[in-house]
């Protein structure tokens, strides 16, 4: 919602700053109200995977799968084919397969790790360092940054967190702090969560970003008359967008924490 709110902003300046943006019109509210039963689906996939997590009625995994069940439930009552099921089956096994190589190297990656107790030095050296908590987390999402450029962000973060997710921690006072004793105002628990979602915010902002730019790409290849460099040129304002995102929940740190405060 945060960041829903960061683009609609952005937009909006954007729109008022060029003057050229047309107003939306043509359509009635009558034509409006027979448009949402065709978004129901949707809604509801996104209901109840929400739902039944939120009130502890399944596992974040289980929710998923209940939501894929309902999503293909949907696809048949809209006329999927045996054929065509055949097929989505296929692209989901190929990608199932990459997933699980790439779990099974992470599992490796990280036992190596472990032997060369290269998580405790790294955390040591962090911990060490004589700056602000606050100067060391800046540095470390500018890193990411800087790694988003010429990585993809699955092998980022699968390089990068087994390191530095414990130093993280290590900075904040340890996993089992109190928010009065952390350097981040926060529990060890609610800093996982903080940490964990600025990581995927710079994750998804480096998918805008060159070279690698993966959404760019995407988009080009979906568009083929449309150049690469336009498409990156277009990225732009929303890349300023999550940066403002970042730096808000750097400064705002209780925003991400009220859902799961919410559920507890």
């Amino acid at each position: 919602v945060f960041s829903a709110l960061i683009y609609v902003g952005i937009i909006v300046a954007i729109s008022a700053w060029r003057g050229d943006a047309p107003p939306v019109r043509g359509f009635t509210w009558g034509e409006r109200f027979e448009s949402v039963p065709g978004t129901l689906p949707i809604i509801a996939v996104v209901a109840i995977i929400f739902c039944s997590f939120f009130f502890g009625l399944a596992t974040p995994t289980e929710a998923g799968s209940l939501g894929a069940f309902v999503v293909l439930v949907v696809a048949f009552a809209k006329g999927m084919r045996t054929r065509q099921l055949g097929q989505a089956l296929h692209e989901t096994a190929k990608l199932t397969v990459m997933i699980f190589t790439l779990i099974w190297g992470v599992l490796v990656y990280v036992r190596f790790l472990g032997f060369a107790e290269l998580p405790d030095a790294f955390k040591d050296f962090i911990v060490s360092l004589d700056y602000s908590p606050w100067v060391v987390m800046v540095c470390i999402l500018l890193a990411y940054a800087v790694l988003g450029m010429f990585m993809d962000a699955i092998g980022m973060l699968i390089l990068t967190l087994p390191v530095v997710y414990p130093a993280v921690m290590a900075l904040n006072g340890g996993e089992g702090v109190s928010a009065a004793d952390s350097a981040f105002g926060m529990s060890g628990e609610a800093c996982a969560i903080w940490f964990g979602i600025l990581v995927v915010k710079m994750a998804e902002l480096c998918l805008i970003t060159p070279p690698i730019g993966l959404n760019c790409f995407v988009v080009s290849g979906v568009r083929p008359d449309i150049p690469v460099q336009e498409v990156f040129r277009g990225c732009v304002p929303f890349f300023v967008a999550d940066v403002l995102t970042i730096a808000g929940l750097l400064a705002f740190p209780s925003i991400i924490t009220i859902l799961p405060e919410l559920m507890a």
